[in-house]
């Protein structure tokens, strides 16, 4: 039986495309919600210790690099301490330690958590971490004035909410962001704004009074660092040179305050916002990311302390050689509450962190004049905010939601009456007021530890619920899918039959939306459950009836349904085998290997392997050597020699392919593919001098940037706009390969270009294997009767789902999305511009996909089947890994684990999306060559 009439193609496409773009928002309203909350009453952190706080940011600093001992060793004539003056604080006037950051470690989520307190929802990277989501509180917000100087991509979102006029911003513009010039201006530009500020108060009686006032916070971001590493990588002169700098700038501007205010008053803390990987990269949670550097000193701050028993330092800190030091390791958010109460000013609203000092068991960073009782205050008043959050939090649970189950360990009624939190607050007043301040600060910390599990609780009230509503949605894509690639049943349901199952459908709709309706739930909520009550109505009106009919037309009930579990057993396998690729990358090139050794001789007839050696082998290479990319370390560094191979591999491959298809093509064809070949070349030419170049530290020269540009756009459109007729589909595909190898020539770092050219002949040989294997496929001829179903078509969605992986995971880092290194797009663009740069490297994504998807529409022509009847397969299977994926998705545990969880749930779902309008387009792309194909063969038959 055959399908036809019943698919509707593009309603399906459609559908299925929306459908998952907009889940993806599902794990961030379960995982991940804005912690911001509005209502609640200020907590003042106490009377104060100093006037005023100086915040010095080295964005992107690593903690070893600059606290180790000969950390540059590897250079010659480098220093055995690279910033002296910061260490000398260390050791004579200072505490320090670690902040550890979260993921993202991007510049917008640590700034939050240092200077907000509060840890950002992940989602916020849609604004580019600039625009404020929504508008959160601050240290800055909270101070007297802060005067903030550095970044234009980081200043604006802290004068964004606050009081207006009680912020004010210096920045450089952003075409000062130049990655190929030397980013140490960008922080001596700081330092200058600085001193011009001090020396305009001499003649500015406003000014001056506002920096004289007490509680003024001065920012200063220094972004070299991040600039220099992205540029150079950490471990390079370039990076040394810059903490030099910034150690150099931190000294100046010690001495600036003390030459203006002439007192002891000002406090300092120096930190990063992020640290960076080996290979210049941040964003992850590889340790290096999330290990910051953290020295405070000054009014109010105690110096260093002798080092404790058990010893604060681990394998990491040893080689500082500052082993006689205790190493304070704080959380990042935890810096926002510590300047607070260094200002005496009120804790941030939202703000999570925790005061060092309030634990009695660890020495804090504090030393207040009036010692221990300042301390047990400072930490009720703590307690206090954090409990403020939760109490504004849960009074919106109880109003809200209905049969709601409050968090027990601060709502239980005590033996007073009331609600044990409110028994807690008054128990550590009572131990301030009898001078207990050590238990105080123990009941303190105790009662913070329990609120944060309060907030965690309500936080993840309605998880389970969306984790269930989620999966049954993917489930019923997965059997609504389904529909489209089985035969409609023989007997429709009845009347009656149809009423019953949409009323039911209608009903249990109807439930759900009261109920978020009751709720204030947010509107993606409807929409989260309106797409199940579609999915699995319509498969009860159609789908059920073929399970029914098929299970009844089989003699052999038993066995139809072993076979059928034997098939569904085998495809979740595999489906896991892929999800277990994303950590272990070795798996990628087993399946290789199984497709190019095991299929062949456990798979393909006998006679198909003896009549086509040539094919085999051919085809067992090709899988061979495409699968050793995967194994190849993902930490890559630029590498001249290895861009050129990979750019004359392009070109051998088209060169190639184009010999193989030229028998009898027009003379517009062959000059066609020489102008596509002379881009290449222009492109290999070019890359050459701009590495070079930039290498040299010479800058990248305008001409070669705007020949760069020019034949990236012209050789990628070029295989769109030519008006050249293609004699067959392999000579259509190579012109598409040719078009886009520029990018993978201009866009390379080391091997891509060769993994591009490996791949694209892996994919033209699976044209031909699968014609071959598939010759005698049962009603091939029937291509106008419609499609019918094979087992043998699970192979190929399997195959098509497996080369989506590969596509996009052959030569990057399953782990990280920070894995896209920026040198190449340096070729384009040396000024700093994210989305330019984030579009340049999904440009270089995409085009391995345009081969796979007129791949894929060859192989579904050669096969006699009608369009996207193989995807429509695909298409059912593929979301089995979405699942995994989305169940695996954690806020807890390490940062590393939290952003790859992420990390893999939105690549899987954006790659599944982006293959289905890929598919579309290599419909559209091959259309009028496989029909001209088809005809020549027509008249060869003829």
């Amino acid at each position: 039986m055959t399908v036809s009439s019943h698919r509707n193609v593009p309603k399906l496409l459609t559908l299925g495309l929306i459908f998952h773009v907009v889940f993806i928002a599902s794990v961030f309203d379960c995982y991940f919600t804005s912690p911001v909350v509005h209502g609640m009453l200020p907590r003042r952190a106490g009377p104060g210790e100093a006037k005023r706080v100086v915040l010095i940011v080295g964005d992107g600093l690593r903690a070893d690099l600059l606290f180790g001992v000969n950390a540059f060793s590897f250079l010659p004539s480098s220093p055995k301490i690279v910033a002296p003056y910061l260490r000398d604080i260390i050791q004579t006037r200072g505490a320090f330690g670690l902040s550890h950051t979260r993921v993202p470690t991007e510049s917008r989520p640590g700034h939050v958590a240092i200077i907000g307190g509060m840890y950002e929802d992940v989602s916020a990277v849609t604004k580019g971490w600039k625009t404020n989501p929504v508008n959160f509180d601050s240290v800055f917000n909270q101070s007297s004035h802060t005067f903030s100087f550095g970044s234009p991509d980081i200043l604006p979102m802290f004068a964004q909410g606050a009081t207006p006029g009680k912020v004010d911003a210096w920045s450089y513009d952003e075409e000062d962001e130049d990655f190929t010039k030397d980013a140490t201006a960008l922080d001596t530009w700081v330092l200058d704004q600085l001193q011009t500020l001090f020396q305009n108060a001499s003649s500015n009686d406003l000014l001056d009074s506002k920096l004289r006032a007490d509680k003024v916070v001065f920012f200063l971001h220094l972004l070299g660092l991040d600039t220099t590493g992205h540029s150079y990588r950490p471990h390079s002169k370039e990076y040394m040179n810059n903490i030099q700098v910034v150690d150099r700038i931190v000294q100046r501007t010690e001495e600036l305050f003390s030459n203006f205010y002439h007192d002891a008053e000002t406090s300092f803390i120096f930190t990063a916002d992020h640290g960076m990987s080996e290979i210049g990269n941040h964003g992850d949670g590889d340790p290096d990311n999330t290990r910051t550097p953290l020295i405070a000193w000054g009014r109010g701050i105690r110096g260093p302390l002798p080092d404790i028993i058990p010893s604060s330092h681990d394998e990491y800190s040893r080689p500082w050689q500052l082993d006689d030091f205790l190493r304070r390791d704080v959380e990042q958010a935890d810096l926002a509450p510590l300047m607070a109460a260094l200002l005496g000013i009120n804790y941030p609203m939202n703000s999570v962190g925790i005061l060092p000092d309030v634990d009695p068991t660890r020495p804090g960073y504090l030393l207040p004049q009036d010692g221990e009782s300042a301390l047990a205050r400072l930490a009720l008043a703590n307690a206090e905010s954090i409990l403020e959050h939760y109490q504004v939090k849960h009074e919106s649970k109880t109003v809200r939601t209905i049969l709601y189950k409050a968090f027990e360990p601060l709502e239980e009624v005590s033996q007073d009456g009331k609600p044990s939190r409110v028994s807690w607050l008054s128990k550590i007043e009572r131990l301030i007021s009898d001078g207990r301040w050590y238990e105080a600060r123990r009941e303190s910390a105790e009662l913070i530890k329990v609120t944060l599990q309060g907030l965690r609780y309500l936080e993840t009230y309605n998880r389970v619920l969306i984790r269930i509503i989620v999966m049954i949605a993917y489930l019923g894509w997965s059997a609504y899918a389904s529909l489209s690639i089985f035969p409609p049943p023989a007997a429709l349901v009845s009347d009656r039959q149809r009423t019953v199952v949409r009323l039911a459908a209608a009903t249990i709709l109807a439930i759900f939306w009261a109920l978020f309706a009751a709720e204030k739930a947010p509107w993606t909520f409807y929409v989260y459950v309106t797409f199940p009550c579609y999915f699995w109505q319509q498969f009860a009106l159609r789908g059920v009836p073929i399970v029914v009919q098929q299970f009844k037309s089989n003699d052999r009930r038993g066995r139809f349904v072993g076979r059928v579990l034997f098939h569904l057993v085998i495809v979740v396998l595999v489906l896991q085998c892929m999800v277990a690729a994303y950590t272990h990358r070795s798996l990628w090139s087993i399946g290789f290997v199984v497709m190019g050794i095991f299929w062949p001789y456990m798979s393909w007839p006998s006679h198909v392997r003896l009549q086509h050696p040539r094919l085999l082998l051919s085809w067992m290479s090709s899988c061979l050597v495409t699968g050793i990319f995967p194994l190849l370390s993902v930490n890559k560094r630029e590498d001249l020699y290895m861009i050129m191979c990979g750019g004359a591999m392009i070109l051998a491959v088209g060169v190639g392919c184009t010999r193989l298809t030229s028998n009898g093509a027009p003379k517009a064809t062959k000059l066609s593919e020489i102008i596509q070949g002379s881009f290449i070349l222009l492109a290999i030419t070019i890359t050459a001098s701009s590495v070079k170049s930039l290498q040299a530290k010479q800058g990248l020269p305008i001409i070669n940037q705007t020949s760069a540009w020019v034949i990236l756009a012209v050789s990628s459109i070029y295989p769109f706009i030519s008006k050249v007729q293609h004699s067959s589909p392999t000579s259509r595909i190579t012109s598409l390969f040719l078009g886009f190898g520029v990018c993978f020539v201009i866009l390379s770092i080391s091997v891509e270009g060769l993994f591009y050219a490996a791949f694209t002949c892996n994919l033209l040989l699976w044209i031909e294997v699968e014609a071959i294997v598939q010759t005698k496929r049962p009603g091939a001829a029937l291509q106008n009767q419609g499609y019918e179903f094979h087992t043998d078509d699970i192979r190929v969605a399997l195959f098509f789902l497996f080369f989506v992986q590969v596509a996009f995971f052959g030569t990057g880092n399953v782990a990280s999305i920070s894995s896209f290194y920026l040198e190449p797009v340096y070729r384009l663009v040396p000024i700093f511009n994210p989305f330019l740069m984030a579009a340049l490297l999904i440009f270089k994504i995409i085009a391995p996909y345009v081969i796979l998807s007129a791949v894929f529409a060859t192989l579904n022509a050669k096969l006699h089947l009608p369009p996207f009847s193989l995807f429509l397969v695909a298409l059912t299977l593929a979301d089995g890994m979405t699942m995994a994926f989305f169940l695996n998705v954690t806020d807890t545990g390490s940062w590393l684990e939290i952003g790859q969880s992420i990390s893999f749930f939105c690549i899987t779902s954006l790659l599944l999306v982006w293959s289905a309008g890929i598919c579309a387009a290599g419909e559209y792309l091959m259309v009028d060559t496989l029909l001209f194909d088809k005809s020549t063969n027509s008249h060869k038959l003829e």
